[in-house]
């Protein structure tokens, strides 16, 4: 399972979306970050393949056991649920 990669100028912390690709807040998710120039990594979990989509699922489990999405994981320590504009920009604001 291997996360693609947007470029930011923000880069303050490492962040880790998780999402589908037919989940229009995970739209808005990837775009919000786009606009606010934050760098991160995203794992469409409906678009891995075999295994790895279930690994995927796995990981979205520990952060978030609803398994909902968007999921943003934050420094591999901290968890953002949903579209959450301003706890977003909060992130690009640090």
């Amino acid at each position: 399972m291997e996360a693609k990669h947007v470029e930011g100028m923000h880069n303050k912390h490492k962040v880790l979306l998780y999402t589908l690709t037919t989940c229009g807040w995970c739209r808005k998710t990837k775009a919000l970050l786009q606009e606010l120039s934050v760098g991160y990594d995203y794992i469409d979990v409906d678009d891995q393949e075999g295994g790895n989509k279930e690994l995927a699922k796995q990981e979205v489990l520990k952060w978030n056991p609803a398994c909902s999405f968007p999921t943003i994981v934050l420094d591999g320590k901290d968890c953002v649920v949903g579209f959450q504009e301003d706890k977003i920009r909060e992130l690009a604001a640090e």
